[in-house]
């Protein structure tokens, strides 16, 4: 006889689901609860606080939003990757091809849109949990015609900090860097993107997903 939160016996496939869409991320807690097999222990709205969930419940697969406030869904996979045991599936609405390449590098084992059915994600879960990797095939496809990223990591880490907007100092600041170093990599990279502002050269690495 079956019995809450096993199947047939064995221990149920546990997930934290981590998205700032409270209806959606409530919609799906329930919808997977709903599978003998899989049991929602925890919920959070924010990438730190997924973080410290994950770390605190020691799921079997962690379930991120891409796009959360606090840290993204990559750099939440980034910081649980030493779990062992931990697998992270990322879901996303708007499938940038850059990231995929991030995501996979952050140990990432799921990649799937956020149009994805629940039963269907479902099946993934079990998927990811038996060791395999699911990536999307429209993400695969575009992420294999992708251009290269032609910034640094350093380009790339100060257009980061510079995609919400702050002031050179506020950005040198967050990067532990001199002011000056910050405009010369700032510089750099708008020059490398043929942009005429630090914000359209944010802007477009973030679309691309190379941030």
């Amino acid at each position: 006889m079956t019995g809450p939160g096993t199947t047939g016996g064995s221990a149920a496939i546990r997930v934290v689901l981590a998205d700032d869409e409270d209806l959606i991320r409530g919609a799906l807690a329930a919808l997977l609860e709903l599978e003998d097999d899989l049991s929602v222990v925890a919920q959070t709205s924010d990438g730190d606080a997924a973080v410290a969930a994950v770390r605190a419940h020691r799921p079997d697969i962690a379930v991120f939003d891409l796009e959360m406030p606090g840290r993204d869904g990559v750099l939440a996979a980034e910081a649980v990757r030493d779990l062992a045991g931990v697998a992270v599936v990322l879901v996303t609405r708007h499938a940038r091809p850059g990231v995929l390449r991030r995501a996979l590098s952050a140990g990432v084992r799921g990649f799937v849109p956020k149009t994805t059915p629940a039963a269907k994600l479902a099946s993934i879960l079990r998927d990811v949990h038996a060791g395999r990797r699911y990536v999307d095939s429209e993400i695969a496809a575009a992420a294999l015609t992708e251009d290269a990223c032609p910034l640094t990591a350093r380009e790339l880490d100060v257009l980061r900090h510079a995609l919400r907007g702050g002031t050179v100092t506020a950005i040198a600041r967050e990067a532990h860097l001199a002011a000056g170093t910050v405009r010369n990599y700032l510089s750099s990279a708008m020059t490398k993107l043929g942009v005429s502002t630090r914000y359209e050269a944010a802007r477009l690495a973030w679309d691309e997903g190379w941030i």
